[in-house]
């Protein structure tokens, strides 16, 4: 796994109305997994895999649902790229739990970042994320952009 560049960079973005909403990109990771990986390591491992990686809520978003490894592989690859945009990797005490992909009512992907990763995000002064995935089939990519003010 790779380990994000501290670069910032400065957006100005016009709004309706005129007024400018400034914010402060701290990094950006993206991540690209085999969907056929995730389905190895959860038929060689099973729930020890999905407990250690994946939260409860991330399984039920998950669920009964005919694209399970594809979408798990999206919310891993999501993992990924959030440590990256974060700039620490797996690493600083960070676990797997730490970084949950949940899905809105609305369909949208959400990230969610707690504990250690959390604390460090806070003392970088990220105070949003944004995040993109998309899959196939074959492989899941996620774009994950930290931000702040």
């Amino acid at each position: 796994m790779g380990v994000g560049v501290g670069v910032s960079v400065a957006v100005s973005v016009a709004v309706a109305g005129g007024q400018e909403w400034g914010m402060r990109v701290f990094g950006h990771g993206v991540d690209i997994i085999e969907v056929a990986r995730v389905g190895r390591m959860r038929a060689e491992h099973g729930g020890r895999f999905l407990e250690r990686v994946f939260t409860a809520r991330e399984l039920e978003d998950c669920a009964e649902d005919s694209r399970l490894d594809q979408r798990l592989a999206a919310r891993f690859a999501a993992k990924e790229a959030a440590l990256k945009a974060l700039g620490t990797g797996l690493s600083c005490g960070i676990t797997w739990q730490d970084v949950a992909l949940h899905t809105q009512a609305s369909g949208r992907p959400e990230l969610v970042i707690s504990g250690r990763a959390g604390e460090i995000a806070r003392e970088r002064g990220i105070a949003g994320w944004s995040v993109s995935i998309s899959h196939t089939k074959v492989v899941s990519v996620a774009s994950v952009l930290a931000f702040g003010g």
